[in-house]
């Protein structure tokens, strides 16, 4: 059963009714870009075929009534919540999510309430973003219960970029995560058989067609089901850190280091912040390199990409774990073309290129790496470039 025809079936189990409509939104894999989101730089994610759903019917009252179907099959319910008294630090926990959007799209005159059950299997903790599935999905149900689709272009009928950004706002101010526009722009933008480059800066962007089947390759994805404690704290100090470094060299954000001076540009710089840096101006640049390639129809020729990325976030960023190291260090000593952590760090996912080949082999190899340090076995799959956020009608 699809995530969409869980949600429907859950609300029907809490209300005693047929939702008014079902919408849904992906989680993400960055190929490449990692951390320099908020840095104004480049990004290449793509969308996971696993959705968040959420099904709907509005409220005339402006309360918010939300519950979830777990992967035991479960539902938990949180307390209604008055969409006109929400404020940030009023709610934490899961429901702080959907109420961060609420909150949010009050600000723009959606505000009527709604009753929402949300349910799907994008892996939670994996680094996958399904947090920003999940809020991309509510924005969507909250437009959809009010009559507007992103799809109808209508007068009141946002842009999906803007609304990745009231999710950015949401996560920052509401929840208190200090996210880019990575996730969310991902999640609603990402198209079928492509990746999103991205100019966080600019907003441009552009579907870049990634047929890896047709070249005889699979990404695999590793999840290994881990998350350390200083995940959040770790990934605010960063941000915080390349903020610090782009006020010293005066510059708006650490995109506007030149590849070319960057030697020169460490030398300005506080010893601490130096590797940040390094890792932030570098993996743009592996960005375009990687987007060149693909646009050269090179697509296995990204892994040293993927390889240099890894070491960078390992050595310089400093956001791997063990758990991720050994992921990618076996993945490409069992014959991956490259390998590199995706997602914020310190734990969560990896990924690798493989051949269609080396698939069964590859993931075979790590899951035996895990069991020889008594850690929990990894969850392995393939993904495949999928579509972004959207109403589903099949239910």
């Amino acid at each position: 059963m699809s995530p969409a025809a869980d949600a429907a079936r859950a609300f029907r189990t809490v209300h005693d009714r047929a939702p008014a409509g079902v919408w849904s939104a992906p989680g993400r894999v960055n190929m490449i870009g990692e951390h320099t989101d908020y840095n104004d730089g480049f990004v290449l994610p793509f969308a996971l075929p696993h959705r968040l759903a959420v099904a709907a019917t509005p409220r005339e009252d402006g309360v918010l009534t939300v519950a979830t179907l777990g992967s035991d099959g479960k539902l938990q319910r949180s307390e209604p919540t008055v969409i006109a008294e929400l404020e940030p630090g009023a709610i934490d926990g899961w429901a702080a999510y959907p109420a961060g959007v609420a909150w949010v799209m009050r600000d723009h005159g959606f505000a009527a309430g709604a009753d929402l059950v949300v349910a799907g299997d994008v892996p939670s903790g994996a680094g996958l973003s399904s947090s920003h599935a999940l809020e991309c999905a509510v924005a969507l149900a909250l437009l959809g219960t009010a009559g507007i689709e992103l799809e109808d272009g209508g007068e009141r009928t946002p842009t999906r970029q803007a609304v990745a950004r009231w999710v950015q706002r949401s996560e920052n101010d509401f929840v208190g995560a200090p996210t880019g526009l990575l996730d969310q722009t991902a999640s609603l933008c990402c198209t079928e058989a492509h990746l999103l480059f991205l100019d966080v800066r600019s907003g441009e962007s552009e579907q870049v067609p990634f047929d890896a089947a047709a070249a005889g390759l699979r990404v695999l994805v590793m999840d290994t089901r881990v998350k350390h404690s200083h995940s959040e704290s770790g990934y605010g100090d960063r941000r915080r850190g390349t903020e610090k470094a782009a006020g010293l060299l005066g510059v708006k954000a650490l995109r506007d280091v030149e590849l070319d001076a960057l030697g020169e540009t460490l030398e300005r710089l506080p010893e601490d912040l130096r590797p940040l840096v390094r890792h932030i101006v570098t993996e743009n640049q592996r960005v375009l390199d990687t987007v060149e390639l693909l646009h050269a129809d090179r697509l296995a020729d990204i892994g040293p990409l993927l390889d240099a990325s890894h070491v960078s976030m390992r050595d310089d960023y400093r956001i791997s774990a063990p758990e991720l190291d050994v992921a990618v260090d076996t993945a490409k000593a069992a014959g991956a073309l490259g390998s590199r952590m995706t997602g914020g760090g310190f734990g969560g996912s990896a990924i690798a290129l493989v051949r269609e080949s080396d698939v069964d082999s590859v993931g075979a190899a790590v899951t035996a790496a895990f069991a020889e340090r008594d850690w929990r076995p990894p969850r392995t799959f393939v993904a495949t470039p999928s579509p972004g956020a959207g109403r589903d009608t099949a239910y």
